[in-house]
């Protein structure tokens, strides 16, 4: 398969990383998740739920979506994140990398139509994983990757 990152960054996870992110993650804190069924970001975490993902809603106007706890921020999470999936605008990205940082995440994910290389520079330097402008479920479908419990 060939190799695509469409100009971004050269440290932005290209096929090989971004597969092994997906045979890595348990936990997946989903920043931006909405309460609302035909949003982007709910349809993306439901499938990603019922591949065997552990989700953990970041949203502060919601007490529990897809039944399980929503908290209003990464930094309030109590347990271990593995990948910190971003739906929210590109000015809020650099906190988020800030907080997925601090937490100790393995990967920060910009869902599609989300970059911002000086964020993604700071979480790369860091010692993270990045992808930027790719939608999670997408990228798990087109790998055919066997996550479900």
């Amino acid at each position: 398969m060939m190799d695509k990152n469409y100009g971004l960054p050269e440290y932005s996870a290209n096929d090989k990383d971004i597969q092994h992110i997906f045979h890595s993650t348990k936990v997946i804190a989903m920043v931006g998740l909405s309460r609302h069924h035909e949003a982007d970001s709910y349809r993306v975490a439901a499938y990603l739920q019922e591949r065997g993902f552990r989700i953990i809603p970041i949203e502060p106007k919601a007490n529990e979506i897809l039944g399980e706890k929503s908290y209003a921020s990464l930094l309030e999470v109590p347990e271990k994140i593995d990948v910190v999936n971003i739906f929210r605008k590109p000015e809020e990205v650099s906190e988020i990398v800030d907080s997925a940082i601090t937490i100790g995440a393995k990967t920060v994910w910009m869902q599609e139509r989300i970059v911002h290389g000086v964020a993604a520079a700071k979480a790369h330097e860091a010692g993270l994983q990045v992808v930027m402008d790719k939608c999670m479920m997408k990228e798990h479908k087109r790998y055919k990757i066997d996550t479900s419990l």
